[in-house]
């Protein structure tokens, strides 16, 4: 500063202290004016400097907020329910108003004669015409959802003066029609990918499947109307490889699901059957294979709602198809198909597009269909043998050779492989009703299903008890022992009438409480041979069920020998019990002890 100031001086022969000042003051400013200058050049801001000593009694200035770097992108406050109400609720309103004045006016028109058959036809066309074209305004004006629905109704007046046009004046042949809407199909398809927008789309989707509606005649194209529904199915498909619009897809399903019930109530016979079912086999895989094309985990309707709506329209088809045509032995082969096809699907996903969520769905819906397969080939007891049969292969598989798959993917074929085991668990259990089986002790369906049915819940316990998993084998054992008492009871029922030479219904309780004791004992044994809580808890509930049984029931139904022989046993046993307890041979009371 001093080298600037001496040089000022050396420039300014008057060097009062004034005009220093006045001159130190001038250069001031024009430094903050460059500095101002650069900075606005720059795009920043620059930080005032602080005023000369002089002037400190000032009040500083207070810094500016700044603002956004782009205020476009600032968050958007959340829409409020009366802007939601202005904004949408009255502007869907409006749209159903307006089609419906549109209707009335037409009509009239037409009750009272005030415009001819095409005159009525063209009016509605350049009306719809001109609402298209002139919603475009209000989107380039920055309302696009306003211009939406101007198109809405533009469109549909479009689509009613062509059928009013086919269906109520015959002015045109059904040719010119169908491709004046496919047309409008198109045009609002191309608006929809020219300004990215997924409403616009679903208006040329609703537009392009109302056709075939539209331009019913009451006959039977098969032909045409399968072929058209596969080809606007076909480029919803293709549609989603440039734009992830998969909401269209399930509409698309969903209607094409509606047409085929209505000409199949209509039109079906069964010498259509090859041909309806090559043209359901198509529409079906159309929308199986989807996951291929576009595939996201986070995106729930590809990767679960599609393939399982898919798998409900393919099934329910051919369902209906074999049926009514009279190949109902082929059903069963068709499941079989349906689950082989859907382990295929499965395993390509997996090598081209891993997809954690549409693997499991795959697999879970090859195990119903197989599922579904073992009721339809077999009867009677080997129904439920084959549903157990599956649920322990299930579960094997899921416990040994899926350890290296997503833990989904194993989730999903344990809890498929715990359905089929509770259906044929279920099964066993009452089959004796279902398939009035005879009396006949040991030699009948249902001890056969009860013995697989606890053969199989060994199994699921000892896989799981290998891999030291408690859980499912605890629910397992329970279920086990109930089912082991259940079956006990009834061949005890099924055997005293041909061998007691005593009253059946004495011998029979007996019999079983004896069976109960054993039983619990038994289990008291297993829990202090193994040291497991869990099993000895068993055997003492029994235990207490028991006692229940002997001096509620027993002491009043049984004869006097039966009773001694009943109360001696019980006290016996318990007192055994007890003993053992008390010597505390597990050493319990000192765990107890401890543990405080």
């Amino acid at each position: 500063m001093a080298m600037t100031l001496t040089g000022y001086n050396s420039l300014h022969m008057d060097g009062s202290p004034e005009n220093l000042a006045e001159q130190l003051l001038l250069l001031r400013k024009r430094v903050e004016a460059l500095e101002e200058e650069v900075a606005t050049l720059r795009g920043r801001r620059v930080i005032q400097p602080p005023p000369p000593r002089a002037q400190a009694a000032s009040t500083p200035p207070v810094p500016a907020i700044p603002a956004p770097a782009n205020p476009r992108f600032a968050v958007e406050e959340r829409q409020n329910l009366e802007s939601r109400l202005g904004s949408q609720v009255f502007n869907r309103i409006g749209v159903l108003a307006l089609l419906i004045g549109a209707a009335w006016a037409l009509k009239l028109a037409i009750d009272n004669q005030w415009i001819g058959p095409a005159g009525r036809i063209l009016v509605g066309l350049i009306a719809g015409a001109g609402l298209v074209l002139w919603s475009e305004r209000f989107r380039s004006k920055g309302f696009p959802a306003f211009s939406y629905s101007l198109k809405a109704v533009g469109t549909g007046v479009l689509y009613l003066s062509l059928w009013a046009s086919l269906q109520l004046y015959h002015l045109l042949p059904v040719g010119v029609v169908f491709t004046a809407m496919l047309a409008v199909t198109a045009w609002n398809a191309w608006m929809a990918w020219a300004q990215d927008a997924e409403l616009l789309a679903a208006y040329a989707l609703a537009g392009g499947f109302a056709t075939p509606g539209l331009l019913s005649t009451g006959q039977n194209h098969v032909v045409f109307l399968f072929s058209y529904l596969i080809l606007l199915s076909s480029s919803v498909v293709v549609l989603l490889v440039f734009k992830v619009w998969p909401r269209l897809l399930l509409g698309a399903l969903a209607i094409s699901s509606i047409y085929t019930i209505a000409w199949y109530a209509r039109f079906f016979t069964a010498d259509q059957f090859g041909l309806v079912s090559f043209f359901a086999l198509v529409l079906f895989l159309l929308f199986a294979l989807v996951p291929f094309i576009q595939s996201s985990e986070e995106n729930a309707v590809l990767s679960v709602w599609l393939p399982l709506a898919a798998s409900a329209y393919g099934s329910l088809t051919f369902y209906s198809l074999l049926q009514d045509s009279g190949r109902h032995a082929w059903l069963s082969w068709g499941a079989v198909a349906f689950a082989a096809l859907y382990l295929l699907l499965m395993q390509l996903q997996i090598r081209l597009r891993p997809n954690a969520v549409t693997e499991a769905i795959h697999l879970s819906l090859a195990i119903v269909f197989l599922t579904i397969a073992i009721p339809l080939k077999a009867s009677g007891r080997w129904i439920t043998i084959g549903w157990l049969a599956e649920g322990v292969a299930l579960y094997w598989i899921a416990a040994q050779k899926m350890k290296h798959q997503p833990v989904r993917l194993q989730s999903s074929v344990r809890w498929l492989s715990l359905g089929a085991l509770v259906l044929g668990y279920v099964g066993a259990i009452t089959l004796p009703w279902w398939t009035r089986s005879g009396p006949t002790p040991f030699a009948n369906a249902g001890f056969v299903a009860e013995v697989c049915a606890m053969a199989a819940l060994a199994v699921v316990i000892w896989i799981d008890l290998k891999r030291g998993q408690m859980q499912i084998p605890a629910i397992a054992s329970v279920a086990l022992n109930l089912l082991l008492l259940v079956t006990v009871r009834r061949e005890i029922f099924a055997f005293l009438p041909v061998r007691a030479t005593l009253d059946d219904s004495i011998a029979l309780e007996f019999t079983f409480s004896a069976f109960m004791m054993l039983h619990g004992a038994a289990l008291l044994a297993v829990g202090f041979w193994k040291r497991t809580a869990f099993v000895r808890w068993q055997g003492l509930v029994l235990l207490v069920a028991t006692i229940g049984k002997v001096f509620l029931y027993d002491m009043r139904s049984l004869s006097q020998g039966y009773r001694v022989l009943s109360f001696i046993g019980l006290g016996a046993l318990l007192m055994a019990v007890s003993f053992v307890y008390q010597k505390d041979w597990l050493g319990l009371k000192a765990a107890s002890r401890s543990e405080e």
